[in-house]
């Protein structure tokens, strides 16, 4: 009996099974006491920062003439960064990289410039958003703690993902959305499952902490109830395309008109005085500042934002406007993110769409809320789980269709340039293997004909 038990215990090797577990449990342990602390930094400065959002964007509406302030504040933006942010003038991009290939790290003073910028282009009336910030909140801190750690490269790849992961969960209210962006974001077509427990402790605790602080995030309810059939399924998959093409058009817009202006204006702080003018020219142009901003606030009771497109009133161009008033801040060097204005533009192309599809406005509107999104991020998983976390699960089909044929049409392309191209959407002739957005867009530019 006791041979028996002995030639057992040599064939499990209960030994080795022990210890593996205890280097595990050490491990987790090791990795919790790491990423709680950080994702609470991250979300006490998500905290703050929505507040301040908040408290300039008020402001602004009672100040309506600092609007004309405008090309100055993005002026002494510019300045700012060209005298002490050159390093970290890449963003949301330079943090993707470092997670590619860790390198020199991304700096720490990243975070206080993009805190900074931010509230700054929201007080004078840049069209952005804040995704961005919460981003390049999270990645610099998880950047320094990294380096105060003295991690390995994998250990801060990991580090800098929780950081994206706390900082999107946080500033939008959506854990799960958070997790999967920064498994997701990194490359197309491939996610980063490794990461996957640690991204999500973070984003959960990020949103918790942002939370704790009594900071609210925007309700934008789904009033109307239809069947989810195949009708509306077929419905939101052929909506998919022009959420598709229309995140496409934002993306390449953005990058388009940002290269020009570099080429033409050599000298950065002068690019956001242009985009501050041309902002204040479009107020004049449309006669509405309903296009100003996050979009989520109004200055005006009819006051267009974004959960206007959410009731029965339709507004057939509202989402081509807000696009160009967008396009324009950002390329111009303004501060913020692409994301929430997306949130703004899909919405408004939703509720443009329902009325050809005989659909309720506030129905398309969510699946366009999330789906354009999708299309200009390469996110499909994240912006299907965001759905269901805004929205409920009643809609998860149809939202999902939509974020995956978005996805589909915008092509490769993308906000950011950064994402690696690891799993083609269609066969791309010519790409090399993980060759990254940036590449694959200079590689069609070569490929086109010249006059």
């Amino acid at each position: 009996m006791r041979a028996t038990f002995r030639n057992l215990y040599n064939e499990l090797n209960m030994a080795a099974f022990v210890r593996n577990r205890h280097d595990h449990a050490v491990s987790v342990i090791r990795w919790a006491l790491i990423l709680v602390p950080m994702a609470a930094l991250v979300g006490t400065l998500c905290a703050a920062f929505l507040w301040s959002l908040d408290a300039v964007t008020r402001s602004r509406f009672a100040l309506p003439w600092l609007l004309y302030l405008l090309p100055l504040g993005g002026f002494m933006v510019g300045l700012l960064y060209h005298l002490t942010g050159r390093s970290v003038e890449g963003g949301n991009n330079l943090i993707v990289e470092q997670i590619h290939e860790p390198g020199a790290g991304v700096p720490l003073r990243m975070a206080p410039l993009i805190f900074f910028g931010t509230v700054v282009t929201h007080l004078f009336g840049g069209s952005a958003g804040r995704e961005g910030t919460a981003v390049q909140l999270g990645g610099s801190l998880a950047s320094g703690i990294g380096r105060a750690l003295k991690l390995d490269a994998n250990g801060t790849r990991i580090l800098l993902m929780g950081g994206i992961a706390a900082g999107f969960g946080a500033v939008f209210g959506t854990p799960i959305a958070g997790a999967v962006f920064a498994l997701e974001v990194l490359a197309i077509g491939r996610v980063e499952y490794r990461a996957l427990v640690p991204c999500l402790l973070a984003a959960l605790v990020g949103d918790w902490t942002c939370l704790a602080w009594g900071i609210h995030h925007g309700v934008y309810r789904v009033d109307a109830m239809v069947p989810v059939d195949a009708l509306l399924v077929a419905k939101a998959a052929i909506a998919g395309v022009a959420f598709g093409l229309v995140g496409l058009a934002f993306a390449e817009a953005n990058h388009a008109l940002g290269g020009w202006l570099k080429r033409i204006v050599p000298y950065e702080p002068l690019r956001p005085v242009i985009g501050g003018i041309t902002v204040i020219a479009l107020v004049y142009l449309f006669g509405t500042r309903d296009y100003l901003g996050l979009g989520t606030l109004a200055a005006t009771p009819n006051g267009l934002t974004i959960a206007s497109f959410f009731g029965p009133d339709t507004h057939p161009w509202s989402w081509a406007v807000k696009l160009l008033f967008t396009v324009v801040t950002l390329s111009a060097g303004f501060k913020g993110g692409e994301v929430t204005p997306l949130f703004f533009i899909g919405a408004a192309l939703g509720n443009a769409l329902a009325p050809i599809f005989g659909v309720p406005t506030g129905v398309f509107a969510a699946i366009g809320f999330v789906a354009l999104f999708a299309g200009a991020a390469n996110t499909p998983l994240a912006c299907t789980f965001m759905g269901i976390e805004l929205f409920g699960a009643a809609y998860a089909v149809p939202i999902a269709v939509a974020c995956f044929v978005a996805y589909l049409c915008s092509g490769h392309n993308g906000i950011y340039l950064s994402q690696r191209l690891a799993v083609p959407k269609v066969p791309a002739n010519g790409l090399s293997p993980n060759v990254t957005l940036r590449e694959a867009r200079a590689h069609r530019a070569a490929r086109r004909p010249h006059p």
